[in-house]
């Protein structure tokens, strides 16, 4: 994280127009590789996947996800998918990460599905083919100014009990058999532990989506927003970068997936923020 200093351009901020600190996250987005398609038919048990194709030139690292195809028959499977569109619902990307790319010691990519939407199947399946085994950059999805959805996974913290996971009040020292515990377990009737009764157990390491996250700034040169010596715990961007405003769940490293935003109604402050500094001096 770092901070920025830029002009309040919210609709009813009482600082509209007016220079302000706010904090801000970088995060390394290397950019995706669709490395397949897949089609999609709707049946009585779910989606059913009816055809599936993959990219002639594949990355040798996707060999230590799972085994690849000696053989992709690109070309013939593209026919084959394009005579059965008929049968087809939905139509998916199928995109790896470049960890080399990133400040990360995994060499392992990610494999995931990205749905294509918009227009008719054979348009989707149209965009789908012309960008089969090509570079996705984050650019190519998003702008500054746009506010998007965070998905992570928080901090883990391990098994904790009640005090440090709820925030209960820690008893009197004559308390009878516990003191950091809670005061009782519910009412005799029902014989039962309700599920508003703050329990020890499991604290963070958890999946979680923060809505409404506005893009400051989308740059290609790691090297103006890498603080001298590398970030800390980090590293050097060595590429594509987004600077988001605010913080981001979980910890230094951690995948983050982006997506467009689901609760759009909230005022968004519009055009391209106007930054005048961005703070990247290391940390001590």
């Amino acid at each position: 994280m770092t901070h920025v200093i830029l002009v309040d351009s919210a609709p009813h901020s009482p600082l509209r127009g007016r220079e302000v600190e706010v904090p801000a996250t970088i995060i390394d987005c290397p950019p995706l590789v669709a490395c397949g398609i897949r089609a999609y038919t709707d049946t009585p048990y779910g989606l059913k996947c009816i055809h599936e194709v993959w990219s002639k030139n594949l990355s040798k690292d996707l060999s230590r996800n799972s085994p690849m195809p000696s053989d992709a028959k690109t070309d013939e499977k593209l026919g084959k998918l394009e005579k059965g569109l008929n049968r087809a619902n939905r139509i998916r990307l199928l995109v790896h990460t470049q960890p080399r790319l990133a400040g990360v010691s995994s060499k392992k990519p990610v494999v995931a599905e990205v749905e294509v939407g918009g227009g008719s199947i054979p348009d989707r399946f149209k965009y789908a083919r012309n960008i089969l085994g090509k570079e996705i950059r984050i650019r190519d999805v998003f702008k500054e100014g746009n506010v998007i959805d965070v998905i992570a996974v928080s901090k883990g913290k391990g098994y904790q009990g009640p005090v440090k996971k709820w925030n209960v009040k820690v008893l009197q020292k004559k308390s009878r058999k516990t003191v950091r515990g809670v005061g009782t377990l519910g009412p005799i009737s029902p014989h039962s532990v309700m599920y508003t009764i703050p329990r020890a157990g499991q604290m963070g390491y958890h999946h979680r989506v923060e809505f409404n996250k506005r893009i400051l700034k989308l740059g290609d040169r790691g090297e103006e927003i890498t603080a001298k010596g590398g970030i800390n715990r980090y590293g050097v961007v060595k590429g594509d970068y987004l600077l988001l405003q605010g913080s981001v769940p979980g910890e230094v490293r951690r995948l983050i997936r982006l997506r467009q935003p689901i609760r759009s109604g909230q005022k968004a402050p519009e055009g391209t923020p106007q930054i005048l500094h961005i703070y990247n001096t290391p940390k001590k």
